[in-house]
């Protein structure tokens, strides 16, 4: 895809990156315009051979938490990578905060920074939503920490089977596996880094069963869906 027709594409990207809740959206409308966002990449990568996508570049982009301490979105994260087909890890700045590095194609880590910040919107403003019916006038961290990990596990959990479904849909509309490509491309180029890491280790916080359940639920009520147009049609 080159000239006009790549053009078009990049404005509808952009155009569906600032369906933001910032920008007025809500959470569920943001959430199903990433998901439509990963369609038309799909579409793009579709339209090249093998061999044009492996001339494609892969990029490392780094997002910064300003916490030195992990977050509860973190539960997500590696759903995030999985889902825009990028590897992730995690690590310091020279500050001691904590940041996740997204590696992939550039397209792709582009879309996984689209879907952390909806994410995190989401988080928040479910959080709020919450606090607000709770009538809450003092709250324990562990109450906030609880509802915000029991709604990034339910999203990361949309993000798989989303996931699942877009991979299938995809190979059964066209015969063709994305996932191995992409796969192949970024562990060909990751290997060129020669990095290592070490395993992290769990936070030990306290997790409050009630505020879970109602972050989970609140999850759950969000949609992650594709729109009627799929990889067939227009």
């Amino acid at each position: 895809m080159s000239g006009p027709d790549l053009d078009k594409l990049k404005g509808r990207l952009q155009a569906l990156r600032a369906k933001t809740i910032a920008n007025g959206c809500t959470e569920a409308e943001a959430l199903s315009a990433a998901a439509k966002l990963a369609e038309l990449l799909d579409r793009h990568d579709l339209s090249l051979s093998d061999l044009e996508l492996r001339e494609e570049p892969c990029i490392q982009s780094a997002i910064s938490t300003n916490r030195k301490q992990r977050q509860p979105i973190s539960a997500c994260v590696p759903s995030i990578a999985d889902y825009c087909d990028c590897k992730v890890w995690r690590e310091k700045d020279e500050t001691g905060r904590i940041r996740y590095v997204f590696f992939g194609m550039s397209a792709s880590v582009e879309m996984a920074h689209n879907i952390y910040d909806v994410i995190a919107a989401a988080l928040q403003s479910g959080w709020e939503d919450y606090a607000r019916q709770q009538r809450f006038i003092r709250y324990g961290q562990d109450e906030k920490g609880s509802f915000l990990f029991g709604m990034a596990i339910s999203l990361a959990d949309k993000l798989s089977a989303q996931k699942t479904r877009r991979d299938a849909d995809t190979r059964q509309a066209t015969g063709r596996d994305l996932v191995v490509v992409r796969h192949d491309i970024v562990e060909a180029e990751f290997s060129k880094l020669n990095m290592a890491f070490r395993q992290g280790r769990a936070s030990g916080k306290k997790v409050s069963a009630g505020a879970f359940e109602a972050g989970h639920s609140a999850g759950q009520a969000l949609d992650i869906a594709f729109g009627a147009d799929r990889l067939g049609g227009k």
